[in-house]
């Protein structure tokens, strides 16, 4: 046994002297600097499914960013809205005089059939150029903007697909620009883990051990989630030149919140829409899955997500306006069903009359009650003029069909009075 003992420990020896020979004479073939990265990856396998910044290497992506752009070209980012109300984009090189306007702007077009917005025996689609941004994730040092293009969409005989809700909204906005009508979009979402299960913030397959409450424009570890994206998407916007008037953080962990605006008639769309898509794109940029979705968790008590947006016109903010907002908000009642109808998909989920929602089946308004369908603020009453807030709109409810039916209801005929909820404020 004592010999056999020996032979099976001078095997293992002789085994280990050939590996430690082999790696000598492959070593001659490693790298000669170790510390540059042969892959954009830190891992070995596929990019994993976690929450956190990308597994890919910075120093790799530093080697291509520091690549100098040409002097006379820009790269466009064409972004337009697919057939779910999701962004979708693709690049394209312009020279730098192309990119100096809408109108400057080539139009595009995309294979419909691939976003759910054209046949595939007819599959192209018209990108129409309507908004020029900053491109935050292609910044330059030599003086000259690489772009973002918020675009909308059309057939190639020049009629506007159904999917276009801008096409529609325009028409609303169309000769009254006298109205100067201002929106503030106030835009809720919820981060989660790359699972698509787990919001931040939450345990695998449980829930937090503390209802909500300490979490809404919280500070520390156990309270805020996602600071990190939020801000470099505030970074993002303001870069861009998005009109973003601030962040917090929401009610539910791992339920966020940024405003857009004020911005006048058209623009408030097509701002909030290319902040959505900046907001995606940050996103990815952490790994981390912002679900627009009005009540992602339907299970506890758990507030929802919304889009409340905030609405004055000149009238509004001038003398005597409280009334022209009150006979704007009779007529925003008189057509609640058809509001609610456009306000978002899953938006029962949320609008229970809990959580500070009012019934969707109810229309009520108020002063600073933010159980009603329309709010009142304390300081538009005490002022006498200023604003209303429309809570109704979801958090996926798409932008340019919010503002264009408010602006073409409130421009409609008088409505009925509607007694206000509150009746001792109001």
């Amino acid at each position: 046994q004592s010999s056999a003992n020996f032979k099976k420990e001078t095997m293992k020896f002789a085994c280990a002297i050939t590996l430690a020979a082999w790696a000598v004479q492959t070593s001659a073939f490693a790298p000669a600097n170790p510390q540059r990265q042969s892959s954009a990856l830190h891992m070995s396998g596929v990019l994993g499914k976690i929450t956190g910044k990308s597994a890919l290497a910075p120093a790799v992506i530093a080697k291509y960013d520091a690549l100098p752009f040409p002097a006379d070209k820009v790269l466009a980012e064409y972004v337009w809205v697919d057939a779910a109300g999701n962004c979708r984009s693709k690049t394209r090189t312009l020279p730098v005089a192309k990119a100096a306007s809408v109108e400057s702007l080539p139009k595009w077009n995309f294979d419909g059939s691939s976003t759910g917005q054209a046949p595939g025996d007819d599959s192209e689609v018209i990108l129409r150029p309507c908004r020029i941004f900053k491109d935050p994730f292609r910044a330059r040092s030599d003086g000259i903007d690489n772009i973002l293009v918020m675009c909308d969409t059309w057939t190639p005989a020049g009629e506007p697909l159904p999917t276009n809700a801008r096409a529609v909204a325009e028409k609303a906005f169309a000769g009254k620009e006298d109205e100067e009508i201002w929106f503030g979009l106030e835009q809720e979402f919820t981060l989660f883990n790359l699972d698509e299960r787990t919001p931040l913030g939450w345990p695998e397959g449980g829930m937090p051990s503390r209802p909500q409450g300490p979490y809404y424009c919280s500070v520390g570890p156990e309270n805020s989630f996602g600071r990190d994206i939020t801000d470099a998407h505030y970074k993002a916007c303001l870069y861009a030149g998005i009109e973003i008037s601030g962040t917090n953080g929401e009610v539910m962990p791992g339920q966020q919140e940024y405003q857009v605006g004020p911005c006048v008639g058209i623009d408030a769309g097509d701002q909030l829409m290319m902040s959505r898509y900046l907001l995606q794109r940050v996103c990815e940029d952490f790994q981390v899955f912002c679900t627009l979705h009005p009540k992602p968790i339907v299970e506890g008590d758990w507030n929802g997500a919304g889009m409340h947006t905030n609405v004055s016109t000149k009238k509004m903010r001038e003398e005597g306006g409280l009334e022209v907002i009150k006979k704007a908000i009779y007529k925003l009642g008189s057509k609640h069903a058809e509001h609610i109808a456009v306000y978002g998909e899953g938006n029962e989920l949320r609008l229970t009359g809990k959580h500070e929602t009012a019934s969707i089946n109810d229309f009520s308004y108020g002063v600073a009650n933010r159980g009603a369908s329309i709010r009142i603020g304390r300081d538009t009453m005490a002022e006498g003029k200023g604003y209303f807030e429309d809570r109704r709109p979801s958090s996926n409810a798409d932008p340019y069909v919010v503002t264009g039916k408010i602006m073409s209801t409130i421009m409609g005929p008088d409505a009925p009075e509607i007694a206000a909820l509150n009746k001792q404020e109001a």
